[in-house]
């Protein structure tokens, strides 16, 4: 019993399958069929992308312009400082001697000039009693004539004298200059950023002053040098405006405006683009030295406008003409005269002259025209497969053995006559 229901269920199953099977390939083939999109009002917004590296308006790097050994360190990475505050000291025992050594040379010096003084003195003092007598007739000429090399040559040496004072005192304010460098100072107001150098750490300034402290004078205003292509950089202008994202912060926008288009070309591997500086605002000091901004700059804007997919603008049946007055829009042309297509009722293709604006790469705007907004426009055709032929029997009439044979013999005959 078991057995035979099972052979009617599974005979009723194999009958269903067949039926489906029959009116699927009776099924007639439609005509093709179109992807559509709504036509809607909102923003459209022309941008050029780039990628650029946040950094201070203002770095100053704080060096050193003595060689010494690092005596103490007052401030470290991320202190506040202000302008004129000890941030470091050099050990000052050498240049203190070198001070020293030359206030030494000064009084030794001044000393030397004093004996000139005195012996210039004396020589004066013989040349006018010698000068005397030979007016009295008492002593010869050439006695006078002595005296009076004599005198010279003293007020020669009390003049070398004190110039050798003079170079000794410049010789001294330089080492106290000096000495005076071996305190650091911050030179502006800010936050240090970097710090390169540890106590116990011997500098050398012999060929160039060392680096000590990086200082950002205000992280409260950034700027972001963004790298600009070549191709785009023509329509980058100060003004524009600027949002850009940070990996730190994702999904949270950031904004500012372009205050400097640098005329110096950067070549990479044969790319060559050009920095455009952007001054941002920085008030609750997210933003860091260093992160890489994704930047998006505004060329033009069109609030509040009715706008398709730019696929609606690019689609055209085939054999259509092509529009007399313009091309298809692309990002950054403007009153261009372009057409899109809508299907009517009875399934037919419509086309729909438009004038079109901006473009954002995705959408562009409708500025006239009678499309309206909420209408459907055609971007695409659907692809549909061809339906096998049908079949000229149906499986629920039984079949005799070879009458498919005899069948397809008698339309041969047929045929033949």
């Amino acid at each position: 019993m078991t057995t035979r229901l099972g052979l009617i269920v599974g005979g009723a199953l194999a009958v269903t399958v067949s039926v489906a099977a029959y009116y699927q390939t009776q099924r007639s083939v439609d005509g093709p069929g179109y992807t559509t999109a709504m036509a809607t009002r909102g923003d459209v917004v022309d941008t050029v992308e780039a990628t650029g590296t946040l950094g201070a308006v203002t770095t100053v790097q704080v060096g050193s312009q003595v060689s010494g050994t690092i005596q103490s360190l007052n401030a470290d990475f991320n202190s506040q400082v202000r302008k004129g505050q000890v941030i470091g000291r050099l050990d000052p025992s050498l240049l203190q001697a070198q001070v020293e050594q030359a206030e030494a040379t000064i009084v030794r010096l001044q000393a030397d000039a004093d004996r000139a003084r005195v012996t210039l003195e004396d020589a004066q003092v013989k040349l006018g009693r010698g000068r005397e007598l030979f007016g009295a007739g008492l002593v010869p000429a050439a006695d006078v004539e002595a005296a009076e090399s004599t005198a010279r040559q003293a007020e020669a040496s009390l003049k070398a004298a004190l110039a050798q004072v003079t170079q000794a005192r410049a010789a001294l304010n330089q080492n106290l200059v000096n000495l005076g460098h071996t305190v650091i100072t911050a030179p502006v107001d800010g936050i240090v950023i970097s710090r390169n150098v540890d106590v116990g750490q011997t500098v050398a300034a012999s060929m160039s002053a060392p680096t000590l402290f990086v200082i950002a004078k205000d992280l409260g205003q950034m700027q972001v040098e963004a790298s600009v292509d070549e191709s785009d950089i023509g329509r980058i202008a100060t003004g524009q405006r600027v949002s850009f994202s940070v990996d730190a912060y994702p999904g949270e926008p950031f904004t500012g405006v372009v205050t400097q288009v640098r005329l110096q070309p950067v070549v990479q591997q044969n790319v060559v683009s050009y920095i455009t500086v952007i001054h941002v605002p920085n008030p609750e000091h997210k933003l860091k030295p260093g992160m890489t901004a994704n930047v998006s700059i505004e060329i033009a804007r069109a609030d509040d406008v009715l706008k398709v997919p730019n696929g609606a603008l690019r689609f055209a049946p085939p054999g259509a003409q092509p529009v007399a007055s313009g091309r298809p829009a692309r990002q950054g042309q403007v009153n261009a005269v372009s057409r899109v297509w809508t299907v009517r009722d009875d399934g037919q293709l419509q086309p729909i002259a438009v004038q079109t604006g901006i473009s954002d790469g995705a959408a562009t705007a409708i500025v006239d025209g009678p499309l309206r907004e909420d209408t459907p426009v055609v971007t695409g055709v659907v692809a549909q497969s061809v339906a096998p032929a049908a079949s000229a029997t149906s499986p629920l009439i039984p079949q005799r053995p070879g009458a498919g044979r005899e069948s397809r013999a008698a339309s041969g005959r047929g045929a033949g006559q």
